[in-house]
């Protein structure tokens, strides 16, 4: 029962603003941070982003998500990768002393200027998504101006 300790991060907005930093040390002394050390980086998934001369390439880290549960939309030019997940963990024992689920939802985006929209291709595999996004093709933008 020693790893049972209240920890409810809902009640943020009782918290006075300029003191995040201590109060995730207060969350990490109570929580058991050789488990589960808190970071950024842990609450949201990685996200690598390549320009091409044709193209960008976006590979999402997303273990264990399913297509149903990754959604990507493209609007004004800004890329958004958003997941939605729900853990429950179904045991057949009646006498529990602990049982967590666990709900999470994610999102990153990203603004790519010259982006086609309609060329956009998207794929899931083994826990990663990779995005494949064409550029517009550039116009011209130098000519030469007859004089009058």
């Amino acid at each position: 029962m020693a790893g049972l300790v209240p920890f409810n991060r809902n009640k943020l907005w009782l918290r006075p603003s300029g003191f995040e930093e201590f109060y995730n040390m207060l969350d990490d002394f109570f929580n058991d941070t050789r488990i589960m050390p808190r970071s950024l980086a842990a609450d949201t998934f990685k996200i690598d982003v390549q320009d091409t001369e044709k193209e960008y390439i976006i590979d999402a880290e997303l273990p264990g998500a399913s297509k149903e549960e990754v959604s990507l939309e493209f609007n004004e030019g800004r890329l958004t990768i958003s997941v939605n997940r729900e853990e429950n963990v179904e045991e057949e024992k009646k006498n529990y002393i602990h049982k967590e689920r666990r709900v999470s939802s994610m999102q990153r985006s990203m603004y790519l200027a010259d982006a086609d929209a309609d060329g956009i291709k998207a794929r899931l595999e083994d826990g990663m998504l990779h995005v494949n996004v064409p550029k517009l093709a550039k116009k011209e933008s130098s000519f030469k101006i007859d004089i009058e």
